[in-house]
């Protein structure tokens, strides 16, 4: 039985280029969760701790307990990791 991606964006407010990320998923039609980090240093901190970073957007991909977190800039980066997962026959 094949598991959907899930993908979880970390953003916040007037960020552009979260929104940029949010727009490519869209127009892919992927669906995501946004956890939003406005006002909210905890969040900041569990990036911290996670990735040892503060800023967004940081876009996790992953089936079942299996996941790849995107910290760099571009959306190259959250394509690469999309077509990992979709090739990977582990996860299929």
């Amino acid at each position: 039985m094949s598991q959907e991606i899930s993908v979880v964006v970390w953003a916040k407010e007037g960020c552009h280029y979260c929104g940029e990320v949010k727009q490519y998923l869209e127009n892919k039609g992927i669906k995501y969760e946004t956890v939003d980090v406005t006002k909210h240093d905890d969040r900041r901190d569990i990036l911290e701790i996670k990735y040892g970073i503060r800023h967004v957007p940081v876009v996790e991909i992953g089936k079942g307990e299996v996941y790849q977190a995107v910290t760099k800039i571009g959306i190259e980066h959250i394509e690469d990791v999309l077509d990992k997962f979709n090739k990977s026959k582990i996860l299929k």
